[in-house]
This record gives C-alpha cells, structure tokens and sequence, in this order.
C-alpha cells in the first residue's frame, strides 16, 4: 500500500509516526526491545504527547531473525496465526549507548540508536535494513482531531496500519510472494497477499504466500494470515515496502549461503512438504471438465492414452461425477455412475490410480447441507440472520466452517467414505472464494481468515488421507494455499486456457513459488 505522493511527501489522508531514536534498549528472553519514539527524546518534556513503536528483535532460530514492531498492545484483531516452529536460543547482545547488535548464527542485525536504522548482516556481508522513516505507524482517513477540553477527545478514528520498509541495492532483484503470473522479478511491482480466483493470466493468484527471497541471499516472511501489501521497488525505489493493517507487524528476516540453506530456513520455520507416493509423479489425464460422461466416456479417454501408447498413472473425475445442483455433497450421480464399486476396481485393475473432485461449498437443495445447518458447520452471516449463503457456485450453498473441531470432524468423515470406496487422491478446489461478511465459531476475524481458510481445508483433507492411505501415500491436487501449505502437496496452478501462452504462465508460476 502507497502511504507517500511522491519521495518527499506523504498522501494527504495519512498521518505518519515514524521511528526515530532508539530511547531505550533492553534485554528480553531471546532478544531486544528498543521504544522507538516519533521524534528524539532529549529531555522529559520530549516524552510527552509521543507516539512510541515498540520493536522486538529475537533470535526465533539460527539465521532467523524475528523482528515485531508494535504501536498499541492492547490492541485484539482475533487473527488466526501460521503454525509456525521457531527454534529460539540465546543470541550474542551487546549494548551501549551507540548501537545495539544480536548475533543469530551467521545472521545479525545492529541497531543505530541515534535514528534507530536497523541492518542486517549474512556472514559479516550486509544483506538489507532500515534507513530514515522506514518503520512506521500509518493513520489512514484520520477524522480531524476534537479539542482537547472535549469529552471525545479520544474518541480518534482512523484506519491503523503498520510499515516497514527494507533497503534493496542497485542490482539486487526479488523473488517470490507465492503464485504470481506477473514477471519473475518482483522489482518495480506492487503486490497484494489476497487470494482470489482469478485465472493464470492476472495479477489475482489462488496462492499468495507473505515471503519473498532476494539475490543477496536473505528472505523476508511477513508472519500474518491476513492481507499484506507490499511495494517492491515502486513506492520507493530503493526499498521494499510491507504493510498490515493493524496496530503490530511481525516479520523474519531469514538468511542461507546458498538458496537450498534459506528454504530450509524457511521450511523450519512454517513446515516441511510430506514425502507424496512415487505414483504420483506419474502422467495425470483429467475429464477437464466435459459437461457430460459416464463410464463409457471415461473408458474412451483411457482407452485413447493406451491406444497412442502414452503411459496414464491417474485418471481424474471433475465435478461431474456429482449430481447437478448437488455439489459437492459426496455423492455419486447414480445416473451416470450405477456401479461405482465396480468402475473403481475396473480402473485399479489396469493399474490406475483415481482422484475425484471435491470443494468446501454445500449446495443447499441436499441432506448434507440439511445436516450441516442443523448441527452448525457452516460459517453464519455477519448481520447474525443464519447461515451464509450464495448462489454464485451452486444454489444457495453454505460454507464449511473448518474453525470448529466438529466440521472438521464432520467433514472429514464424508472423505474418508469417497477413500472407503477406492478413490486414491483428491482435488481440494476452490479455498479462495471466501468471503469476509460471515461469522467464525472460534470467533476469528473474517478479513484475517480469508487467506488462511485455505490452510484449514486442505490440511483437514489431507489429515485424512493420510490416516486412511498412510504416511508417504496421501496426496492432494489442490488449488488454493497460503504459507504452510506446502506440508499438504501438491498444487497445480489454476484455470487456464488451452493455449501455448498459458503453458508459459504456468511455466512462470512454477518458478514463482
């Protein structure tokens, strides 16, 4: 998000607090904490009437820097949080009046106390940091501010965001932000974490990922599950810029000699990818789609691979195995489809493995829908008038509220009857249509979720795969993600055209993650 007009001036509807002296640094478990007040305190009247960001700097694990900034503490967005793995040890520390320095492995920042600039070093070599109003405390569409005598004085309304911006030297070139069909270098672009399901030929993704990587050799995971905006090289040229809407941003800045050694930084941090079955590396054919097939048709579209002598691993069924106006109930259409049982192990037999497709919507003319509604498994409106319902998939359909224990539960065990049945994988689709109009029984904040709804579905799905098909053995054909869903592989890229432009936009995405 662009909070400036330019270099020189900020936007007329923001005002900015910056950090601009380190007043105080003191010793925390792990780590710093320096109060970084709005403008240098040199006396005690300086103090008065001050914005203060409060910024921790941790040792989260070797070459793993946590970095939190905080404006007010108090202050509750209900934010579903990354399962993430930290491994905190003791840093090195030092403190005087000058600069402070935290030694994590080869990774370490200093701290000049004097304008409270931070940077960071890899192996002794500088890697990125903050300068001059770089971390910052942004009042977005501030109403004017009421007399002091005026019992409303504090009645302050605005929009809160919080702003860091790391320093980006001539050359250096960025990576990254999850799926992303824009160029590969990220420099000069602005990106905005929101997954959406907009196709493989936009800037809209179905994966956003809050981590990009640089050319130096470091990486920069923003530790939010809601919508992170970032400016890379186009605010400001030398910088990239990472805001949140909040009173809080936390981030890590992550450091490996080679690329291999950062991922693996990375994934230490928000998990490590399942090992998936050998099969599964094989040739996929799907029934893309065609609006109409039974058995017959499928037994052509197989009988065609063999036929060209082209080797088929997995044969998928799109959503129409489902019946219409029914999705996605699990249930067979039994017109199409009258001897599942059979099918399956026709197909098993020429040594296939089969998937079906699944998404997380309920249609509401179907008894699950019914069962779900009378137990409370779908998310509710916002205005408190029942459950959340569109028609923009399928008629009237709910969504699955993964937040509670018992849909997840609930849901999980309509899988394990499709996996009962022989089917060995399955397509999670969908996971990015989520709207923020609607209430979660763990009470979680709508706009923080919308990213992070992902993350619960397909980890649900996948949990139960491998309960059912073992460890090794479970695998996924999903659509949507966010940071930690590469514990649940794997991903394909989206919808696309039939085109060879759309390979080179698959191919560019591939290459993005």
């Amino acid at each position: 998000m662009k909070f400036t007009d330019g270099y020189w001036l900020r936007s007329e509807n923001v005002q900015a607090s910056y950090a601009m002296q380190a007043f105080t640094v003191e010793r925390i478990p792990y780590g710093i904490r320096i109060a970084a007040p709005e403008r240098p305190i040199r006396s005690r009247a300086d103090s008065l009437d001050i914005t203060v960001l409060y910024i921790d700097l941790t040792a989260a694990a070797e070459n793993d820097i946590a970095m939190t900034v905080t404006h007010f503490a108090g202050y509750d967005t209900k934010e579903p949080r990354f399962p993430l793995t930290p491994h905190p040890f003791e840093p090195e520390v030092t403190i005087n009046e000058k600069e402070a320095t935290l030694q994590a492995g080869e990774l370490s920042v200093h701290v000049d106390r004097k304008i409270c600039a931070l940077s960071f070093y890899g192996d002794g070599k500088f890697l990125t940091g903050t300068k001059f109003r770089n971390i910052g405390y942004m009042r977005v569409n501030k109403k004017p501010s009421k007399l002091r005598m005026d019992l409303n004085y504090f009645a302050q309304v605005y929009d809160p965001y919080m702003l860091t911006e790391l320093s980006v030297r001539p050359g250096e070139t960025i990576y990254g932000f999850g799926e992303r069909f824009s160029p590969f270098v990220k420099n000069g672009q602005t990106v905005n974490i929101w997954n959406e399901d907009g196709g493989t030929a936009s800037d809209i993704g179905y994966k956003n990922i809050p981590f990009y990587t640089s050319s130096e050799g470091y990486g920069v995971f923003c530790d939010h599950t809601g919508p992170v905006s970032y400016e890379v090289c186009s605010e400001k040229t030398g910088f990239v810029g990472c805001s949140v809407p909040g009173e809080q941003l936390r981030l890590h800045i992550l450091y490996g000699s080679t690329p291999k050694d950062l991922m693996r930084v990375y994934t230490d941090l928000t998990g490590k990818p399942a090992l998936v079955p050998a099969w599964s590396f094989g040739l996929w054919l799907t029934t893309s789609f065609k609006p109409s097939y039974d058995e017959a048709t499928t037994d052509k579209l197989i009988g065609g691979m063999q036929e060209r002598h082209i080797p088929l691993r997995v044969f998928h069924f799109d959503c129409y195995w489902l019946r219409a106006l029914h999705w996605c109930d699990f249930t067979w259409d039994p017109d199409v489809f009258p001897d599942v049982k059979g099918m399956i192990q026709r197909y098993h037999d020429k040594g296939l493995k089969l998937c079906c497709w699944i998404n997380p919507y309920v249609a509401q003319d179907t008894d699950m829908f019914r069962e779900g509604a009378e137990k409370g498994y779908f998310l509710l409106r916002a205005d408190g008038k029942g459950i959340k319902q569109v028609d923009n998939w399928q008629p009237g359909m709910a969504l699955v509220d993964f937040t509670n224990p018992d849909a997840c539960r609930w849901y999980a065990d309509k899988v394990r009857g499709l996996l009962s049945a022989g089917i060995d994988a399955l397509k999670t689709d969908f996971g990015e249509r989520i709207p923020i109009d609607v209430k979660y029984y763990d009470g979680s904040d709508p706009l923080r979720m919308h990213n992070y709804y992902t993350y619960l579905y397909n980890k649900t799905v996948f949990t139960v795969l491998e309960e059912e098909k073992g460890k090794g053995n479970a695998v996924l054909f999903a659509r949507s993600a966010t940071a930690g869903s590469q514990q649940f592989p794997i991903h394909w890229g989206g919808d696309c055209e039939a085109t060879y432009g759309s390979m080179a936009e698959e191919d560019g995405n591939a290459g993005s993650l």
